[in-house]
């Protein structure tokens, strides 16, 4: 059997919604953070040297990587929520599956970051140029990036409410963890109403709704 090994308050959330989209049976472990580091705990360095979630075993097989497990439940679901090889939409499909993790994900992290900068403990005499140097990264260089991508994926979802087409794909799995932190860490909906219907749309879904009856209570951290 499939067991998620779950760590509160991650991306490994998506990977539960896909399971509960593609009716595969599963089981959930469940791992909580680090209370003062935020940290995953080294439990998961037994399941992946990383110790990072999201990783998922199934039998004598181990994948780690948002994008790789999403691919491997996928196939195993002989292909659901993927469109047919070789087609425009499968094109599209491999991009927004990659955009996630990759440029969507990078200035995200970075602002994460800057902003944990920004409030950490310091002698006070550090404190200033601590935060003009966070503050001058963030401003001259993160902030642009998010405001871009956010612009990007506002006007490249459309009309069509997916990322994909008309329907539901596994690429819209991917997407909603960077769009809910983009809508959270700088983002509204005023500024971007189809990404905040988009996340609308996916939270009444039932099977969103089981998978955090699964995972447990879910908030995005920073």
């Amino acid at each position: 059997m499939i067991t998620v090994h779950h760590l509160e308050n991650s991306r490994s959330q998506r990977v539960l919604w896909l399971l509960e989209e593609l009716e595969l049976t599963y089981h959930v472990k469940r791992y909580a953070r680090d209370r003062k580091t935020s940290l995953a705990p080294p439990e998961l360095t037994h399941v992946h040297p990383l110790g990072k979630s999201p990783v998922i075993t199934d039998g004598a097989v181990t994948v780690a990587e948002t994008g790789a497990i999403v691919e491997y439940l996928v196939d195993k679901a002989g292909g659901a929520l993927r469109p047919e090889a070789g087609t425009a939409d499968h094109r599209r499909y491999t991009y927004w599956l990659h955009f996630a993790e990759g440029s969507a994900m990078t200035p995200l992290l970075m602002a994460l970051v800057f902003r944990k900068i920004r409030s950490a403990p310091m002698p006070f005499f550090a404190r200033p140029i601590a935060r003009a140097i966070a503050d001058n990264v963030m401003g001259n260089f993160v902030q642009p990036n998010l405001d871009r991508n956010l612009a990007f994926m506002e006007s490249e979802l459309g009309q069509r409410g997916w990322f994909v087409g008309d329907s539901l794909t596994a690429a819209d799995v991917m997407m909603s963890f960077p769009v809910e932190a983009a809508l959270s860490r700088g983002g509204s909906a005023q500024q971007a109403p189809r990404l905040a219907a988009f996340l609308e749309t996916i939270r009444a879904r039932s099977a969103w709704k089981r998978a955090l009856d699964r995972g447990g209570p879910y908030q995005l951290l920073g």
